[in-house]
């Protein structure tokens, strides 16, 4: 019966069968050592029978192994313990050189991320690239596991859509049988429906923006989480979103600390209670120490958000910040204008970028349909003819987030560039593997 790389260390003595891929070989004293690698990590294996060993004659890296040996406690080896007097079994032959080398560090060097993504399919048996990604699922199921906690419903949406749910040029249009349809920006119109039916939905899914934009902050399908929720106002949501941003971070930094240590992550510094200034607090703050003036600019410059989560770490011992106060010229069609002429909405910063935006919605219909015509955008389009409806026939004062997966994985782990963080990322130049 097969066991686990990782569970040989408690079968010293016996004899146990690993099945897995060829990772290493190597020569050391007159004896063959290979590691074998399963999902569990890696397990070390000494060859001393000749026999044996000519059966890997020509194998390289990536034969799929069954070995058969005994449990032997070795310290220096992976897990504690290797297998000797081992008998090995091909089961998938693999004789042409791989194109890198996946039992060495991989480079995330700028100038070798497309070398990087070329090879992705190879890449991600590293065993260093393998952490960024169970760090990633495990991120994921602790925001489910939170939501859940908190009374979310989880929902699916439509990505063929009829419509472009933020307004605008950047989305991917297509023909959907003859008509014209897009792929889905986000699942903006159908969760805020779903607050008619549940009060507080959430979605985790892809969502594609035809962005021509190069930077390492943008791709043109990423993973975003939605949430929504009914019968609220804004501090609400804010603390929603706060309280599942320190719950799912100081989880993370405590289940996976030797992970995060190997991949060189930032020690985390975040408080319960999140900082919050004004846009206006952090053009003002930052022209001062910079001597760059921004006071006229309407959004953050990328500079600013950088400087305000350093401001923030060095000054509120937190580097996640709430910015509020954005004016009108940002507003989209279904947020809620206050009364001074300001935007009910909140970005959320981590580590210098933009992780989520955190908006309550127009509720009412007629002003809806007002705010739309304001933007350019035809009420009566079979797109929004449905997403109408739900406010025609009530919804509460709701609002929520669109809060970016993959950027929250990039900052956790100090990667550099958000495509790091993405199994297969796609941009404007990218569009395979």
């Amino acid at each position: 019966m097969r066991i686990l790389t990782d569970d040989v260390q408690n079968h010293v003595g016996e004899t146990v069968r690993v099945e897995g891929w060829l990772h290493k070989k190597r020569l050391l004293g007159g004896l063959t050592f290979i590691n074998v690698r399963d999902r569990r990590g890696l397990t070390q294996v000494v060859l001393q029978d000749k026999d044996e060993v000519e059966k890997l004659r020509g194998m390289q890296v990536g034969t799929v192994l069954a070995v058969e040996g005994k449990a032997v406690e070795e310290p220096h080896a992976p897990g504690g313990a290797e297998l000797h007097d081992a008998k090995l079994t091909v089961l998938v032959p693999v004789t042409d050189e791989p194109p890198i080398e996946i039992d060495k560090p991989l480079s995330h060097k700028p100038d070798n991320l497309d070398t990087l993504f070329d090879h992705r399919v190879l890449g991600l048996r590293n065993l260093q690239e393998q952490k960024v990604f169970k760090i990633r699922a495990a991120i994921v199921q602790e925001i489910c596991r939170f939501l859940v906690k908190h009374d979310f419903t989880e929902i699916q949406t439509p990505k063929l859509v009829a419509g472009a749910a933020e307004g605008g040029a950047e989305v991917f249009k297509l023909d959907y049988f003859g008509k014209e349809g897009s792929l889905a920006q986000s699942p903006q119109l159908y969760k805020q429906i779903m607050v008619g039916v549940f009060e507080r939905v959430f979605e985790i899914g892809p969502a594609f923006r035809a962005e021509l934009s190069a930077t390492t902050r943008h791709v043109s399908e990423v993973t975003m989480l939605d949430i929504e929720m009914g019968f609220v106002d804004h501090r609400q949501v804010l603390e929603a979103v706060q309280d599942m941003t320190y719950a799912v971070l100081t989880k993370i930094y405590k289940d996976f600390a030797a992970e995060l240590k190997s991949l060189n992550a930032p020690e985390l510094k975040i408080k319960e209670k999140f900082p919050s200034y004004t846009v206006q607090q952090v053009h003002e703050l930052y022209s001062k120490a910079t001597k760059t003036d921004t006071t006229d600019e309407k959004d953050l410059t990328p500079d600013e958000e950088r400087w305000i989560c350093d401001y923030a770490k060095k000054n509120d011992g937190c580097e996640a910040v709430f910015v509020t106060g954005f004016p009108k010229e940002v507003h989209k069609f279904y947020q809620k204008l206050n009364d001074d002429g300001t935007v009910t909405t909140a970005d959320l910063l981590f580590r210098g970028i933009e992780i989520a935006t955190c908006p309550m919605r127009e509720h009412h219909y007629d002003k809806l349909v007002e705010q739309m015509r304001e933007k350019g955008i035809d009420p009566d389009h079979p797109g929004f003819k449905y997403y109408l409806q739900a406010f025609k026939y009530g919804l509460p004062p709701h609002g929520g987030c669109g809060y970016g997966i993959d950027r929250l994985v990039e900052k956790t782990i100090g990667l550099g560039n958000v495509k790091e963080a993405i199994l297969f990322p796609r941009d404007i130049n990218r569009l395979t593997p």
